[in-house]
């Protein structure tokens, strides 16, 4: 099974740029406020089904909203 991150700085942004409170997204979204303020903060990572929610309520792609895995430091 994959595993996926989401990027609660992607989904703040986004939120933002829409003009939606916290509280309008999350109803649009099906889930909580408290779990959306939560996953903006990075202290939770939604399931796929919240986070295909999150993106549709959006108007975005599912992958626009994981997080990006880190460069790695180069060898030395």
């Amino acid at each position: 099974m994959l595993s996926h991150t989401v990027s609660g700085q992607e989904v703040r942004s986004l939120r933002e740029a829409r003009g939606k409170s916290v509280r309008q997204l999350a109803e649009e979204a099906g889930i909580s406020a408290d779990y959306l303020y939560k996953i903006e903060r990075g202290a939770k990572n939604p399931s796929a089904t919240a986070t295909g929610r999150l993106a549709q309520a959006l108007g975005v792609q599912p992958k626009k909203l994981l997080a990006r895995p880190a460069a790695a430091e180069p060898s030395q």
